[in-house]
């Protein structure tokens, strides 16, 4: 039987990696882009309809036939857990059959701040009469790739992890598991905890770096204080600012390591290597 699948954040950057797995993945799936803005799934290649978290009584016409929905979650700070709430609400009243979740790596045992809306919405999934894959990603490598270019402009990658290990997975290793959590029941009621096969330190990542640029680069360890206040003075939202100090703060007391290797085995392929996305990240 054919199924489909609807995607929430489609045009996001994880979204349209998940959609593009799903082509892949699940040939025979029906799939449908849910989106703020539709103009913006155009270049998506399917179905695309209106989805907007604030505006709750639209959100159930939209999931009509929809039998497994990717719930990506929401990048909205201040009320991720009541824009998940709703849409969860939503799915049980239009009939999805299952959700798959993008969860936190290590879930309600996680002690970020980040972590609190996530367990929140786990804990809002375990109450639903829905059937729920709970996908528990670990960090983006991009998350530290991305950061390059005011690395190498500053001479040091900066943050709040000194020694802390860590096992980021890149998008697309973490897309592609939901394409194969979201295209087989096989998963039902299953809670992964994903993240990829190669753990390193921040000072590891920055030697690479200075390996492939062939500058030194090294690592400033700073308090959790200091690089909230520098990523303000960057730009960042002192709420979001704190969060991600917090977050690499936690991450050197292991809450971002994990080497189940879960993420490479369902995926049937090693998770992308650090060499690999500083490279990509440096072209």
């Amino acid at each position: 039987m054919t199924q489909t699948i609807a995607i929430t954040g489609a045009t996001g950057q994880l979204g349209r990696l998940t959609i593009d797995a799903l082509r892949s993945r699940a040939p025979g799936a029906t799939l449908v882009a849910l989106v703020r803005d539709s103009a913006k799934a155009a270049d998506l290649g399917v179905e695309a309809r209106p989805f907007d978290y604030h505006k709750p009584a639209t959100l159930a016409p939209a999931l009509a036939g929809v039998d497994v929905l990717v719930l990506i979650s929401s990048s909205d700070f201040n009320d991720r857990a009541g824009q998940h709430a709703n849409v969860i609400r939503a799915a049980e009243a239009a009939g999805v059959r299952r959700i798959v979740y993008t969860s936190i790596l290590k879930g309600v045992a996680s002690p970020m701040i980040l972590a609190q809306d996530h367990i929140a919405t786990e804990a809002l999934l375990a109450a639903s009469p829905l059937t729920a894959t709970v996908a528990r990603n670990g960090w983006y490598t991009e998350n530290y790739t991305g950061t390059l270019a005011g690395a190498l402009q500053a001479g040091a990658v900066a943050g709040a992890n000194a020694s802390g290990k860590i096992s980021p997975a890149a998008r697309a290793d973490y897309a592609e598991a939901l394409a194969v959590l979201a295209s087989d029941d096989a998963h039902a009621g299953k809670v992964y905890e994903l993240a990829g096969d190669e753990a390193f330190t921040m000072p590891d990542f920055a030697a690479e770096v200075s390996a492939q640029t062939g500058r030194d680069v090294p690592y400033a360890a700073m308090s959790k204080e200091a690089y909230a206040q520098m990523l303000e003075q960057v730009g960042l939202p002192a709420p979001v600012a704190q969060i991600f100090a917090d977050s690499d703060a936690c991450a050197a007391e292991g809450a971002l390591f994990d080497d189940s290797k879960t993420l490479s085995r369902l995926i049937g392929r090693p998770t992308t290597p650090l060499k690999d996305a500083v490279a990509a990240a440096l072209r």
